[in-house]
């Protein structure tokens, strides 16, 4: 999800982070208890910003999310069009500009972003712990509470859960590769039918090259190396450039959209796709997209598990309702709504044995995937992101050393 344009933020971010402050604080909602933050969001309206590319989550949000906050809250909720560079950019131009009072009050990100967004104090924060729902998290579980190896103190709250899974067409393939010397068969085999999308998945994609390329799952754990970085994706250029002739339009383009790459499986175009949500299979099969051949199948070395957050922003007018918004957004009622398997298929943050009975019961018992892998079956393979440099270092790489090259 995010664009080449990600290393001029950051240059912009290291001058911005020493320029004047422009948040209003609102600390007293830090201290206050949530009886009396709630009263005070009756009638307020809160801005949204997050990525709309998914027909499923702009349901869930317009149709469901929306009309709820407004029966139970009285909030009205307006969403507005961005990801990562758009919010940074925002943050950005708003500190600049002196604004105290934002265009937007909650956004939905992680990792690279939330990187970003701390590099400017963009993010207000800690508020997790104020939430009444955040009680039936495993605060415990560090895919919760460690965002591309940064511990989130507080700073945004956890919306779902999903990991990174391959995904092939069982009626074309028998075999599909798990390791990088696999690919290299199956791209002399069937050539022309995978490519990497230039995007946050196909970035999140190479991740899992790199690590396997460092010899092991945990290969990427701890801070940003600059020389290993160096090492590893040294080897992964050579590798690329040296097969990218197999490659779908033999390497001469690469797919911008991750709804790029799902209609290129979708035309037969390419036969091994990837994606987050364990491949996004149910969903796109369901809808008719995919064949009911789809399966998804995890890379053996590993693949990148995460959740993605909400956070506010230093300068957001209605801090308060949208630290209610959140709230329902983490609520076991809105929790199981975005795990329907016909719907948004999201899995939950929350911990289900910390749950009113009735609501452990209605997750225990709720229908699944007829289609898609379980996240369960994924956990062997788990991989936790790496430091947030990694993903903005492979994003201009790619461009300068494969696209362009």
């Amino acid at each position: 999800m995010i664009k080449n344009s990600v290393l001029i933020l950051v240059l912009s971010i290291a001058l911005l982070s020493c320029g004047p402050e422009n948040k209003k604080d609102d600390e007293s909602l830090k201290t206050e208890d949530w009886e009396t933050i709630s009263k005070a969001t009756t009638g307020k309206t809160v801005n949204f910003m997050m990525w709309q590319g998914s027909p499923v989550i702009n349901d869930y949000i317009n149709n469901y999310v929306i009309p709820t906050v407004k029966e139970k809250y009285g909030i009205d909720l307006q969403i507005s069009g961005g990801q990562g560079p758009e919010i940074v950019q925002l943050a950005m131009g708003e500190r600049q500009a002196g604004i105290t009072e934002g265009q937007v009050d909650m956004v939905w990100i992680n990792g690279e972003t939330f990187f970003q967004l701390r590099k400017i104090d963009a993010l207000w924060g800690p508020f997790l712990s104020k939430l009444p729902n955040s009680e039936y998290l495993n605060m415990d579980d560090p895919f919760v509470t460690t965002d591309f190896q940064q511990p989130i103190n507080g700073m945004e709250a956890p919306w779902s859960m999903g990991q990174f899974a391959m995904v092939f067409d069982a009626a074309k393939v028998e075999n599909p590769p798990a390791t990088l010397d696999e690919l290299e068969v199956y791209l002399k085999k069937y050539p022309g039918t995978f490519t990497i999308s230039n995007d946050f998945t196909g970035m999140t994609l190479m991740k899992s090259f790199l690590a396997e390329l460092g010899g092991s799952p945990n290969s990427l754990d701890g801070d940003f190396n600059e020389d290993k970085y160096k090492r590893l994706s040294g080897q992964l250029w050579d590798w690329i450039n040296e097969h990218k002739k197999y490659f779908w339009k033999e390497g001469t383009t690469f797919p911008k959209e991750q709804s790029i790459m799902s209609q290129l499986f979708a035309n037969g175009e390419v036969f091994v796709a990837y994606g987050f949500s364990e491949g996004g299979v149910e969903e796109r099969v369901t809808s008719g997209l995919y064949p009911k051949t789809t399966k998804a199948y995890p890379w053996k070395n590993g693949t990148i598990k995460n959740a993605n957050y909400l956070g506010i922003l230093s300068n957001a007018p209605e801090k308060a309702a949208a630290m209610q918004v959140i709230n329902f957004m983490m609520s076991p009622e809105a929790q199981f709504e975005k795990s329907r398997a016909n719907g948004m298929d999201s899995n939950t943050i929350l911990d289900v044995n910390k749950l009113p009975q009735e609501w452990q019961d209605k997750f225990n018992n709720a229908s699944g995937r007829q289609y898609g892998i379980k996240l369960e079956d994924l956990s062997e393979y788990a991989i936790a992101e790496p430091a947030p440099e990694y993903m903005i270092r492979l994003y201009e790489d790619f461009r300068t050393k494969v696209i362009e090259k």
